[in-house]
């Protein structure tokens, strides 16, 4: 037993310490695209067909749109650049009461409309409804369901994936990851929606942000550790973990094994790190953050739990949202500046 717990740590901090060089390889093996989150509660964006422009020129081939805006979506149209689209909130309950041709006729006028249905790779059902909008709760799994029958008939089940974003606080407890586990008064949602995943082949698709858990409580959750750059490790498990990012989405994993559901895809449909508003915030901060979240994701290097799993993930953001609320830090987490230039030098493929 010894022995054996020995190999599976060695192996898990391997992993991690060989990411880099796996990262160059996947260069030659076809590794998954990152993508991006295109926010736009601002007042100063740049024109949506500059945007278009952007991406394409900086090999950015995956956006995630969290609302179905036309003018945002029509520049889209026959570039090739894949798509997650937000279904908002405040529409769950008119897809939810509806009929599947209700949805239909909702898909068709503002979605497919503005792009091409071989774009559209997700639809995201609602945004951390269960931690900001509760009202909304019950209207998640019919609004997914009907929306999901919907793309059958439309002839596009197999390739629209359905799913609903989730904060990392659904979890009621997060560490170590194996204590990972939902919160209670959530699951009469969470259930539901783990057997719809399993079903249909979608994932789970969360948000996630080490930075939220280093600001809260910097006297356990070092800024080396949520920044990949920790010589601590820690061991759950017989598991080895080097940093916050992969202890959190363990911890996903383990919470859906304790309710009966293994082998459900996650993807990260949101993280990031600001460049400013906030000690711990800045432009090197961000690139060690994104940077390495980025290196991991095209390696493939997956997780302790699942190593050599990869899994898509979406940074955040990619202009800074002047409009947002909250702390000023909520302001300066893009990644390009609305005049197009790098906020740092980061790369996405």
């Amino acid at each position: 037993m010894g022995n054996q717990r020995l190999m599976r740590i060695s192996r898990s901090i391997l992993l991690t310490l060989l990411f880099p060089i796996l990262f160059l390889l996947s260069h030659s093996t076809g590794a998954v695209s990152v993508g991006v989150c295109y926010g736009r509660v601002a007042t100063n964006l740049p024109l949506p067909s500059n945007v278009t422009n952007l991406l394409e020129s900086n090999r950015i081939s995956r956006i995630r749109l969290f609302n179905p805006d036309p003018d945002a979506l029509a520049p889209f149209w026959g570039t090739g650049i894949e798509l997650m689209i937000g279904v908002p909130n405040e529409i769950l309950p008119m897809l939810a009461d509806g009929t599947v041709a209700t949805s239909q006729q909702w898909l068709k006028s503002n979605i497919f409309t503005y792009v091409e249905p071989s774009q559209v790779r997700y639809l995201a059902v609602g945004n951390e409804v269960l931690l900001k909008e509760p009202y909304y709760m019950p209207y998640v799994v019919p609004a997914i369901l009907n929306l999901y029958q919907a793309l059958q008939a439309l002839g596009l089940g197999d390739t629209v994936k359905v799913s609903s974003s989730h904060a990392a606080t659904i979890l009621s407890n997060s560490y170590p990851p194996s204590a990972g586990s939902f919160d209670p008064n959530l699951k009469s949602v969470l259930i539901p929606l783990l057997g719809f995943f399993r079903d249909t082949g979608s994932p789970l698709m969360v948000n996630v942000y080490p930075f939220y858990s280093y600001i809260n409580n910097k006297e356990n959750a070092t800024l080396d550790y949520a920044l990949f750059r920790s010589s601590r490790i820690e061991i759950d498990q017989n598991l080895a973990y080097t940093n916050m990012f992969d202890a959190t989405i363990d911890a996903f994993l383990y919470a859906m094994e304790k309710e009966g559901f293994h082998g459900i895809p996650v993807v990260v449909t949101e993280t990031g790190w600001p460049t400013g508003g906030v000690d711990g915030a800045s432009a090197d901060n961000a690139l060690a953050y994104n940077g390495n979240v980025v290196m991991r994701a095209l390696a493939n290097v997956g997780t302790p739990k699942r190593p050599g799993i990869g899994f898509e993930v979406f940074l955040f953001d990619l202009f800074d949202e002047n409009g947002k609320s909250g702390g000023e830090y909520e302001r300066h987490f893009g990644i390009f500046g609305v005049n197009g230039i790098k906020a740092y030098d980061i790369r996405f493929s």
